[in-house]
C-alpha cells in the first residue's frame, strides 16, 4: 500500500472540493483548478467529512506509482487553492534589474538585449526591490498563485535566465539558496 496514497486529503472550510467522473474541481479564495486524473485511480470527496480518499483499483505496478502521485497532486491543489503558493527570488549583481509591465517579466542581467518572459494565467509577479545595488543588496521579487507546478515552472524559468555563477555570486537565485563560491585564478596557483 502506498504510505503517501493512503492518507486521507483534509479539506480546510474555505476550499469546495467536487469530483465529477474523472475530473477533480477545487475551488477557494486564491483560485480555481481543475484537473482529470487517469482511469485506474478513485477519487472520493466526503462532504460530511470534510476529507478527500484516493484508491487505486488494482495492484499493477502502473496503479502503484499514480496512487501516491494523484494523492499529492490533488492535496496541493486543495493547498493551492487555500493558502496559495510564493517562490521568492533575488537578482545579484551591478545593474541588475527586475521589471513588470503588464503580463510580462523583464529581466536585465547583463546580457546586451533585455530578457522577456510571459507569466501564465493564475500567476503573479510582485516587484519588491527592482534595482540590485552591488554584491550586498539584491533586487528581490517574488512568484506566487495557485497552482504549485505553474508557480514553480516560471520560478525556475526566472531563475535559468542567468543562474548564480560561483565567482562573483551574481545571477538570479532563490531565497535562501547556497550559491558554492570558488576563488579566483589568482588564488589558486597559490600566488599571493
Amino acid at each position: 500500500m502506498s504510505r503517501v496514497g493512503k492518507k486521507l486529503i483534509s479539506i480546510p472550510d474555505t476550499v469546495r472540493v467536487t469530483a465529477v467522473d474523472r475530473t477533480v474541481n477545487v475551488e477557494g479564495p486564491k483560485g480555481k483548478l481543475s484537473w482529470t486524473h487517469r482511469a485506474e485511480i478513485t477519487v472520493a470527496v466526503d462532504e460530511s467529512a470534510k476529507t478527500i480518499a484516493v484508491t487505486r483499483q488494482n495492484d499493477e505496478r502502473l496503479s502503484r506509482g499514480l496512487h501516491g502521485l494523484t494523492r499529492s497532486l490533488i492535496a496541493n491543489m486543495v493547498e493551492g487553492c487555500a493558502n496559495g503558493f510564493t517562490k521568492a527570488l533575488e537578482v545579484y549583481g551591478v545593474g541588475y534589474s527586475v521589471a513588470v509591465q503588464g503580463n510580462k517579466v523583464t529581466l536585465t542581467v547583463g546580457y546586451s538585449h533585455p530578457v522577456d518572459l510571459v507569466i501564465p494565467a493564475g500567476v503573479t509577479v510582485e516587484v519588491q526591490t527592482p534595482q540590485a545595488r552591488g554584491d550586498t543588496e539584491p533586487a528581490r521579487f517574488t512568484v506566487s498563485g495557485a497552482d504549485k507546478q505553474a508557480v514553480g515552472e516560471l520560478a525556475a524559468r526566472l531563475r535559468k535566465t542567468r543562474p548564480p555563477e560561483p565567482y562573483k555570486g551574481k545571477g538570479v537565485r532563490y531565497v535562501g539558496e547556497h550559491v558554492r563560491r570558488k576563488v579566483g585564478k589568482a588564488f589558486a596557483g597559490g600566488a599571493v
